[in-house]
């Protein structure tokens, strides 16, 4: 008898992650004091994570040499954690790891204390999201299938960290790169390439790429935004994804592969990381008023992912993704135990009602324009002496 898949964004009923206590990250040591409030709470989860499987965990380095600072936090793991892979959910996509690793492309930017170490960062969700299907081409075509129908028919390959052409003229002449490219036949039987960047707990504000001539002369010529000169593409919130968007546009315009989408991934209650793909969508033009064959751009939550590899048949890995990743009701819970521990006559608020995706955006758009600002001056700058040089 087939059961039913399980639905995991169903269960997502929280309007934000939980405003989590100074006690309770210092008393679990992941209180750090430069966190957001969703990176806050999602240190916490990994911490929790990292605890329920006995993890041994480590230390977060700031400063080098004498001014180096040592501090303990329960979201990076422990040296020999970390070297024996346990920042990945099975030994299988550990050996994949290594295995990309030794046969990354030339210039390939892969932090591996991050990577191998830090259980936060989004490098290792993308191995423990995308690392099954690239073991598994079936259940890769089989998810993929769900969230892209138009697009995928059958998916033939996986290459992470990948950029078609890192320091080449004829692209962005820069260091650009995917978190991963997936290869792809489409239903009308050509090969295609979604090119995929994966976040988790960043909040959209840099370090951005230093601004060049080349972004400009492309932004223009791939066809692809409302206004190519716009500062908001510019921003600190976006232009990762306009520089992403254009390499993936000149791949298509240079031959490389003949049809491609840019897809983006990230958490529901990341409202920062929600809001600036919704930011970003806004600043293109329609697919209707498009001209053929431009590069569309889709944004995916991660739970979204997770549902349909359950879909796919997949349930434990999404499963593991869910409790490692998304499951801030538990957060949550460990946060309000903390308040109906303490002494009678201190009321609990009610709980708040969801922002609406117009705040989020309201809030981006002010932040963003102050960075657009700060950015314009710097690159007067750097062109003043440039042209002194």
């Amino acid at each position: 008898m087939q059961t039913k898949p399980i639905a995991f964004t169903s269960a997502a009923l929280l309007p934000r992650v939980p405003l989590v206590p100074d006690e309770i990250v210092r008393r679990n040591n992941v209180f750090f004091e430069i966190d957001t409030r969703f990176r806050r709470a999602a240190r916490l989860l990994q911490c929790l994570w990292l605890k329920d499987r006995g993890i041994p965990t480590g230390h977060h380095v700031r400063g080098d040499g004498e001014d180096a600072v040592t501090t303990e936090l329960h979201s990076y793991l422990s040296r020999d954690a970390a070297r024996a892979g346990q920042n990945f959910f099975s030994p299988e996509i550990h050996a994949l790891v290594r295995r990309e690793l030794l046969m990354r492309e030339e210039g390939a930017a892969i932090d591996e204390d991050r990577l191998f170490g830090n259980a936060l960062s989004s490098m290792p969700l993308t191995f423990n999201l995308f690392g099954p299907m690239a073991l598994d081409l079936n259940l890769a075509t089989s998810a993929l299938r769900q969230l892209l129908p138009g697009f995928v028919h059958q998916v033939t390959g996986f290459i992470f960290e990948h950029s078609p052409g890192r320091r080449q003229e004829r692209f962005l002449n820069d260091g650009t790169a995917f978190d991963l490219a997936i290869r792809v036949i489409t239903p009308e039987g050509e090969e295609g390439t979604i090119f995929v960047e994966v976040k988790y707990s960043e909040d959209m504000t840099g370090p951005a790429a230093r601004l060049r001539d080349r972004y400009d002369e492309a932004s223009r010529a791939v066809g692809l935004f409302v206004d190519p000169d716009s500062p908001m593409l510019r921003s600190l919130a976006l232009e990762q994804l306009w520089r992403e968007h254009m390499l993936s546009q000149l791949t298509v315009d240079q031959g490389l592969t003949s049809r491609a989408m840019f897809i983006t991934v990230g958490p529901r209650l990341n409202h920062r990381v929600m809001a600036a793909f919704r930011v970003y969508e806004n600043e293109l033009i329609d697919a209707d008023n498009q001209d053929a064959n431009r590069v569309a751009f889709q944004a995916f939550t991660l739970e979204r992912f997770i549902d349909a590899l359950a879909e796919a048949g997949a349930g434990g890995l999404a499963r593991d993704l869910w409790g490692r990743y998304c499951d801030f009701e538990r957060v949550y819970h460990l946060a309000l135990g903390e308040y109906l521990e303490k002494p009678t006559g201190h009321a609990i608020a009610a709980p708040l009602a969801a922002p609406s995706p117009k705040d989020v955006e309201a809030s981006l758009q002010r932040t963003t324009t102050q960075t657009t600002a700060k950015q314009a001056t710097r690159s007067r700058a750097q062109k003043a002496a440039g042209a002194s040089q």
